[in-house]
């Protein structure tokens, strides 16, 4: 079908060629302006286009663009986000924010590093490495455990541990309950990260895996810990009952934080606060406040629980600089324990495990230079040991072996190694050296700079 000369044509629905394409031509009578079907020039000003495109395409394009394109594009602007399936090649990758390795400043969040132990039931630093867990009022027993992945999106996207939080029943909600699982983060590394944290127009993004066993809104927060403490709580919502769903938020930065460039602690990162009582739920959502223990979180349901022996999983979390939660970076185990042993680095544990060799100081005391096998830590360390009578044995070939119901005592402790004295249950040799070793199941020893 031709169409020849219309100055103009209106009510007109749809115009159907048959066998042929639709060919509008001028007015006075120049050559088409447009072919549909084969667009060849000209304009054409519809509500949608359908089918491939060919050609160049010159202004603005909103909405989304599905299937192939190729040749250039040039003079994007609006800060566009562009989504593939396929293969990107270019001569640079260059970040605007964030950078390309290095990004994760949470450590050990795939839980794979538990140097203590697998399950405790305790509070503190027990478990996996760098996190800590604080509970009470609850009137249950809660265990914190490295448990593995075997199964679920997680699992597909290329994690096999998680950390989790069980009850050996249904609890009782307090005003003053909490259940926190959390992570504090060293100052320096926030303060030299890139994150511009005193601009509201510059983010951080969190991320992270989380399975529960109860659906519901859980809340958490992130709070700085330098000057003037402040808060950013928010809440989610894990939409069905023990499977395994990604969670993303950015934070903005905020003019009154302070974080200093120094060691100390910096940042807590409260991902797993599976519950909190009304004492903790008077916070404001996705805002920076003040820290106060009534504004932590806010007010969210306790179902999880009161609902019996329930339980709660995280893993993948990571915190970084940007808008966007890239995916996870995935680290080597040895590259993670070496970041882990900054903070923590057990140096013995079971039996008749080597410790070091250690000699006669005096009489009554031996010496031994233990170097931090692990390299530095983050300040001088303290010792962590179990205590009692037979835990340790010191033995040469001149006495045999003394034993001893130690205490291991750091005399001069630096951030690579730490002079450490002892007192055996016998006298000692002075000036002869021996080994030093643990003695029983449940000895161990290890030297702590946690934040």
């Amino acid at each position: 079908m031709t169409i020849i000369q219309p100055n103009s044509i209106s009510g007109v629905s749809s115009i159907t060629a048959q066998g042929g394409d639709i060919n509008v031509f001028r007015a006075d009578g120049t050559a088409a302006d447009v072919t549909l079907n084969n667009i060849t020039s000209g304009i054409i000003t519809a509500t949608t286009f359908k089918g491939a495109v060919e050609g160049n395409v010159t202004g603005a394009v909103t909405g989304n663009v599905t299937g192939n394109v190729t040749g250039n594009a040039t003079g994007l602007s609006g800060n566009p986000s562009i989504n593939t399936t396929g293969i990107v090649t270019a001569t640079a990758f260059v970040p605007t924010t964030g950078q390309l390795s290095h990004r994760n400043l949470i450590i050990n969040g795939d839980y794979r590093v538990a140097q203590r132990a697998d399950s405790s039931t305790s509070n503190g630093y027990q478990t996996m490495d760098r996190w800590y867990v604080h509970t009470a009022n609850h009137s249950v027993t809660v265990t914190t455990a490295q448990v593995p992945i075997t199964s679920g999106n997680a699992y597909d996207d290329g994690f096999r541990k998680a950390a989790k939080i069980s009850l050996s029943g249904a609890g009782t909600l307090a005003n003053n309950t909490e259940i926190l699982f959390y992570q504090k983060i060293e100052a320096q590394d926030l303060a030299n990260s890139g994150w511009n944290y005193k601009s509201a127009s510059s983010n951080i993004t969190l991320s992270f895996w989380v399975k529960s066993s109860t659906a519901q809104t859980f809340p958490a927060h992130i709070r700085t810990e330098d000057g003037t403490a402040y808060i950013y709580s928010f809440t989610y919502t894990v939409a069905q009952a023990n499977v395994w769903q990604k969670i993303t938020k950015t934070i903005p930065g905020n003019s009154n934080i302070t974080i200093n460039d120094d060691n100390g602690s910096g940042l807590r990162v409260y991902v797993g606060v599976p519950a909190a009582g009304s004492d903790y739920q008077s916070g404001t959502a996705d805002t920076w406040v003040v820290s106060s223990s009534s504004t932590k979180f806010p007010t969210v349901p306790n179902t999880w629980l009161t609902a019996g022996a329930s339980t709660f999983e995280l893993t993948g979390v990571q915190l970084e600089v940007g808008s966007v939660a890239t995916p996870f970076e995935h680290r080597s185990f040895g590259d993670e324990l070496r970041r882990c042993s900054r903070y923590y680095q057990k140096i013995a544990q079971g039996n008749a495990k080597a410790i070091d060799i250690a000699y006669g100081y005096s009489t009554t005391y031996l010496d031994f230079v233990l170097q931090h096998p692990m390299g530095a830590m983050r300040t001088n360390p303290s010792l962590d040991q179990v205590t009692g009578e037979n835990y340790y044995s010191y033995y040469n070939s001149s006495q045999g072996a003394l034993n001893l119901d130690g205490v291991f005592v750091i005399e001069h402790g630096q951030i690579t190694q730490s002079n450490i004295y002892f007192d055996p249950d016998g006298a000692v040799n002075p000036g002869e050296s021996g080994y030093l070793r643990t003695l029983n199941n449940a000895a161990y020893l290890a030297i702590t700079a946690e934040l």
